[in-house]
């Protein structure tokens, strides 16, 4: 009796993680109708923050294109401890730089940073996408309402070039859609680090060591204001979904996501946290993916007496199978194949992300170790 319930159970919460919870928020998103916030082009200045480290080659391209937008900006750019003409670069751009000459992580960056603009808010983004003309008025139309604190909009990335990596871009894809439930619902979990923007005021300073600032930031302003997704504003980002490109980026966020579950506890109490099944259901759970998995198949295991079971530890190895040929071919773009292969990779970045966790000591967001965790008192500021 114990297999078959541990069997039915893990089968349950992983169809629930993966399916079922996207699923339930989408219809409870249309059942809630709530009203859409109200929105009116931005009446103040904004800024714009970018935190880079040897960029040089693209800092000044990019404060380009963020010209682009329609109004005018107030750009900032943090040098974290770059030891290229980064800073340089941006200032002959005309930005307002932070010169930090040791490099900290970007969340000690934007921690020391976001305090110091003068605007009320604040677009975040990175070096190396692009944003259209009309990606940062998208963004901040919303903050008309002022229940919303903040707004993420959407990353669009090349074209996969494995077969994981178009299981991998149909994760993605079901990955906006449920950020668009949720903020439908009330507020997404986390925002998208490449294109978002925040109320300055309601931001609050985050240990230098958080590796997913993108999500602990809006989880902080989501305890007094609502954090919306927008699809429509877009940054493009020209790095292909694949293994490759992904298993640095995907154990850097799935260890920020244990460090983030010790690090803020109360965020699991649904008395303190309105978005605590939100939170677990879109971020802890997935975190037991692989051992669900490895609950669903070794339950099976000892029930192979009963046909049923037998074929459902068939059907199981087939799966992974299936993951194991699309991993090793990259190029068989089949989905019989590549929808294993990125579900398979994916879990077991899950378990990369946790040995990471555990072993390597906090870098930050960077994926290197920063130099020091002190607070720099050398930092330059330049206003272009």
């Amino acid at each position: 009796m114990a297999p078959r319930i541990l069997f039915w159970t893990s089968l349950i919460l992983l169809a629930y993680t993966f399916l079922g919870y996207q699923l339930l928020i989408s219809l409870l998103a249309r059942l809630r109708q709530r009203p859409a916030p109200r929105t009116a082009p931005p009446t103040a200045r904004p800024a714009v923050l970018i935190v880079a480290h040897n960029e040089e080659t693209r800092i000044r391209s990019r404060i380009e294109n963020l010209r682009a937008t329609p109004f005018p900006l107030d750009i900032a750019v943090c040098s974290d401890g770059s030891s290229d003409s980064t800073a340089a670069q941006a200032r002959l751009a005309g930005a307002r730089v932070f010169d930090f000459p040791i490099r900290r992580g970007k969340a000690a960056c934007l921690s020391d940073a976001i305090p110091a603009l003068d605007a009320s808010i604040v677009v975040l983004t990175d070096c190396r996408q692009q944003f259209t003309p009309d990606t940062i008025p998208l963004l901040l139309r919303h903050f008309a309402d002022p229940s919303v604190g903040a707004v993420s909009g959407l990353l669009r990335v090349g074209d996969p070039s494995t077969a994981a990596g178009a299981g991998i871009d149909l994760y993605w894809k079901m990955e906006t859609a449920l950020r668009q439930a949720e903020s439908d619902f009330d507020s997404c979990i986390g925002c998208t680090g490449a294109v978002y923007a925040i109320r300055r005021p309601q931001f609050c300073p985050i240990p230098s060591d958080t590796t997913l600032d993108d999500v602990v930031i809006p989880m902080q302003i989501a305890q007094t204001h609502r954090i919306l997704y927008d699809n429509k504003a877009q940054a493009f980002d020209p790095q292909p979904l694949d293994p490759r490109a992904e298993t640095r980026r995907k154990a850097r966020t799935l260890a920020g996501n244990f460090q983030m579950l010790f690090r803020h506890p109360s965020w699991l109490l649904p008395w303190k946290n309105r978005l605590a099944w939100q939170l677990i259901s879109h971020k802890y759970l997935r975190l037991a993916g692989p051992f669900t998995l490895l609950c669903i198949l070794a339950s099976n295991a000892f029930l192979l007496r009963i046909p049923f079971f037998r074929a459902c530890f068939a059907l199981q190895l087939l799966l992974y199978l299936a993951a194991a040929i699309g991993l090793a071919f990259p190029t068989l773009r089949i989905r019989l194949f590549s929808i294993p292969a990125g579900f398979l990779f994916l879990n077991l970045m899950t378990i990369r992300g946790l040995l990471r966790f555990l072993l390597a000591p906090p870098a930050g967001a960077w994926d290197s170790h920063p130099q020091s965790r002190e607070k720099p008192t050398t930092a330059v500021e330049h206003k272009g």
